[in-house]
């Protein structure tokens, strides 16, 4: 009996995508292209790093871009990001609306840092008009690391596919031990407790995640209680101490210990 050979597959002839990242993700590309490719990725990587090591510590709010002003929720989201602001913390977003307006004008509005970590996009506009200051980005995954690294703690707000695929990169990094002791809120008892649930008896009950992986964030609809909690864990973890409270910062000590 002959032995069976299995297909080989080709790229299509088909032109690639203008699109940088699109032509980026549609697989090999020839040596050239790949080499300037990764030099893109590098200089992204140090202009973000240049502007976020110069921040202080920031708390990172993720939500939806769908997310409209009169929705109840816009307003918690606004009034949760306004009393982080008043700590100290940086505020940081994706830059776009929705959701992300709503933290980046409490913010603002605040007195505090409002960051905008944007991505490009072709059906969506610049920055809100609440960032006081954007890192634009290419690509997503570049985005979500400076992101994260540059993060103390993480509010996640009612939002999408983008929304759940940050939550849910994070609590990976967390079960990890990438990340230690981050504080992540999700705010929306609603909105989330379906999620958790899911979480609970299907996740928990068939051994695919354990029991303390439910207690690696915390859910509330009290902006307060997000903010104490947050303000709580990172102080903590990071030994943060306050700074001048008109510059509304917080310092981180220079010479903390490490693990």
């Amino acid at each position: 009996m002959a032995r069976r050979v299995s297909p080989v597959y080709f790229p299509s002839p088909e032109e690639p995508s203008d699109y940088e990242t699109i032509r980026f993700l549609e697989g090999p590309q020839p040596a050239v292209d790949e080499a300037a490719t990764l030099d893109g990725f590098t200089e992204e990587f140090r202009r973000a790093f240049e502007v976020f090591g110069e921040l202080s510590p920031c708390i990172t709010f993720f939500g939806s871009a769908r997310t409209r002003p009169e929705d109840p929720l816009y307003e918690t989201c606004r009034a949760t990001a306004h009393l982080v602001a008043k700590e100290g913390f940086t505020v940081m977003t994706g830059g776009g609306p929705g959701m992300m307006e709503a933290a980046n004008r409490g913010a603002s509005e605040a007195g505090g840092r409002s960051m905008g970590a944007t991505i490009r996009l072709e059906h969506e506009e610049a920055a809100n008009p609440y960032v006081t200051r954007e890192v634009p980005f290419e690509h997503f995954f570049a985005r979500k690391t400076v992101m994260v690294k540059y993060s103390y703690g993480f509010v996640v707000m009612p939002g999408g596919l983008g929304t759940l695929d940050e939550f849910f990169e994070i609590m990976t990094l967390i079960q990890c031990r990438k990340l230690r002791e981050f504080p992540v809120v999700l705010m929306g008892l609603d909105y989330w407790s379906g999620l958790v649930d899911f979480m609970s008896s299907q996740l928990l009950a068939r051994e695919m995640i354990s029991p303390e992986d439910l207690n690696l964030f915390h859910m509330t609809d009290d902006p307060r209680s997000a903010c104490a909690f947050i303000s709580k864990i990172a102080v903590r973890r990071f030994k943060l101490h306050k700074g001048a409270p008109s510059a509304c910062i917080l310092d981180w000590n220079q010479h903390r210990a490490r693990p």
